[in-house]
């Protein structure tokens, strides 16, 4: 039989009409039954539950670069756990001190930190070695990478768990080399004349110098300046021209000593409590531990802007003179290096094999690196037609 279109038009609206009834039904009963299904013995998930909260303290003053670092790296967790994890960050001196955050962490005064590893040396000089150290050759930027793929991540975890330390940790940020530093007149320019210096700086940094002659004190960087006004110290490094301008490096020396291998490389560490971070589900873990990763290219970028800014202004409105170390400096540390390093490959406890890891890590990755980079320097001088201080 044959039907009129209006008839068949007629019939496809009632098929259409008795469609959209149906699915109404369907997801009607749907979303009954999931309402229902916690009654039926599934736990009801309140989305207005309240959060887990850390309580995060930096070894860095408030007004720091590096706890504005820190909180670029607090605020992508806070962001990407969707209101289910929340931490709270707290600058130095907020619960304990800038060198006690490994216990303090370990022992759950706090349930997490932002530090560096030669900030815990003393607990062993391996430690130094994930940050301070080591000379290799290496770049910032390979040491970040050995820790991630070369196994010094596994290391890391090897050397907490025989130092009894009760905590988990992530490494984030290949910092650029720090400055040789400080000084009240025209820096050294042979090694033998470092002889004598009273200097700041701290871990395997610490024995390297040393080594050269120096007297060194380990101190935290809201101490520096102080120091040096009382001739505690007469020179001394902290990390670079934003953080050093900051806390008034300025003020108290005129000349900048640029690059060094004392400190060649350094991360930051960020660490948690082992029983609170192992109590947290796998996605929350996930997140603390890609978001250091996440701000690793942040604080990068952040250390570039600010970083370039203020060595101009440090050099155009403080009238700070600026310099390259030389090379007979560099010689001079690479050779106490080595008699640091065969030191203490036969009295501490893990140095050789963490060191032989990195060593080796280095020589494969370096030789691609060292052969293939272009000349950045030549392209520099010419387009910006600017020449470098030597």
């Amino acid at each position: 039989m044959e039907h009129s279109k209006q008839e068949q038009t007629a019939v496809a609206t009632t098929v259409e009409q008795a469609t959209q009834q149906g699915r109404r039904k369907f997801f009607s009963k749907a979303a009954t039954a999931a309402v229902a299904a916690p009654i039926a013995g599934f736990p009801m998930i309140s989305v207005a539950q309240s959060p887990i909260v850390l309580k995060m303290q930096g070894s860095w003053g408030a007004n720091e670069i590096f706890s504005e670092m820190a909180q670029e790296y607090v605020t992508r967790v806070n962001e990407m756990s969707g209101g289910r994890l929340r931490i709270e960050y707290l600058p130095a001196g907020a619960v304990v001190k800038a060198f006690e955050i490994m216990d303090a962490v370990s022992k759950g005064v706090l349930d997490a930190g932002h530090h560096v590893s030669g900030y815990w040396y003393g607990k062993s000089k391996v430690a130094s070695l994930f940050g301070t150290g080591p000379v290799s050759g290496a770049t910032p930027e390979m040491g970040l990478s050995w820790i991630h793929k070369g196994g010094g991540q596994q290391l890391w975890d090897e050397l907490v768990a025989k130092l009894n330390l009760n905590v988990v940790g992530f490494f984030t940020f290949p910092m650029p080399s720090q400055p040789l530093g400080w000084f009240k007149n025209p820096p050294p320019k042979k090694a033998a004349e470092l002889k004598g210096f009273k200097y700041r700086t701290i871990g395997l940094a610490a024995d390297l110098l040393q080594e050269m002659g120096m007297a060194v004190a380990q101190l935290p960087g809201g101490e520096i300046v102080p120091a040096m006004q009382r001739g505690v110290i007469d020179a001394f490094e902290f990390n670079n021209p934003t953080a050093d301008m900051r806390f008034g490096a300025q003020d108290v020396a005129k000349y900048y000593s640029m690059g060094s291998f004392h400190q060649a490389q350094e991360f930051f560490e960020i660490i948690f409590n082992k029983t609170k971070f192992n109590a947290l589900p796998a996605d929350l873990k996930a997140i603390l531990k890609y978001s250091a990763e996440a701000a690793s290219t942040s604080s990068t970028a952040t250390a570039h802007d600010n970083y370039s800014k203020d060595l101009q202004e440090l050099i155009v409105k403080h009238k700070v003179r600026v310099s390259r170390t030389t090379t007979d400096v560099y010689k001079g540390q690479l050779a106490a290096w080595d008699k640091v390093v065969g030191k203490l490959e036969k009295e501490v406890d893990m140095f050789k094999k963490v060191n032989d890891s990195f060593k080796a890590w280095s020589k494969r990755v370096a030789f691609y690196h060292f052969t293939n980079e272009a000349d950045y320097k030549l392209a520099y001088e010419h387009v910006q037609k600017v020449k470098l201080p030597k």
